[in-house]
């Protein structure tokens, strides 16, 4: 019987506290159970193992970022959505780095996590359907704002802009070439 207060939810509450104070490495059964204030084995009422747990904290954390997404894009339509979409992306990861260090990036499939990468999908591909993108142009821009916000954001969480430049800057010129792409030919 799965004790009294504890439930997948307040696990992966749990899991994600352990990841937050300790980095993704951190992540294990037993860290998990010591946060929860319980025994290792009665974690196993609630998640199958490490890897489903995983699963679970990169839905939770996909789900965390298509909500705040959505939030930013609200509203909005084109470069000022996409500009929107771009800065809740990047604030993310800044904010929570072991967070988003931690998360699959491959959560596409079955299950939870791919449902919460759909979610994600989703919002991104609302946005850039209003340039007119369909098919494979709306994949191929959705992998290009990935890319995008995810190398500067992983980059500027891990200390890795050292010049004096301010970053704020560079990230709206990084968000001026994206959109200014949409008015050029497609190729």
């Amino acid at each position: 019987m799965p004790r009294a207060g504890l439930t997948p939810d307040a696990v992966v509450d749990a899991a994600i506290a352990v990841v937050d104070a300790g980095g993704p490495g951190a992540l294990t059964l037993a860290a998990v159970a010591g946060r929860a204030g319980v025994a290792t084995p009665s974690l196993y009422k609630h998640v199958r193992n490490l890897a489903e747990l995983r699963q679970l904290v990169t839905a939770r954390i996909l789900d965390e970022l298509a909500d705040r997404l959505g939030t930013a894009a609200m509203g909005r339509s084109k470069d000022d959505a996409v500009a929107a979409m771009m800065r809740a992306y990047r604030g993310y990861v800044v904010e929570h780095p072991s967070r988003y260090g931690s998360l699959e990036q491959s959560a596409e499939g079955a299950g939870s996590a791919g449902a919460a990468a759909e979610r994600v999908l989703g919002v991104i591909y609302a946005v850039l359907r209003g340039y007119g993108l369909d098919g494979p142009d709306l994949v191929h821009a959705t992998r290009c704002l990935r890319s995008a916000v995810h190398g500067f954001a992983v980059l500027e969480a891990a200390g890795g802009f050292g010049l004096p430049e301010d970053l704020e800057a560079s990230y709206e010129r990084l968000i001026t070439l994206f959109t200014s792409g949409f008015s050029q030919p497609r190729v």
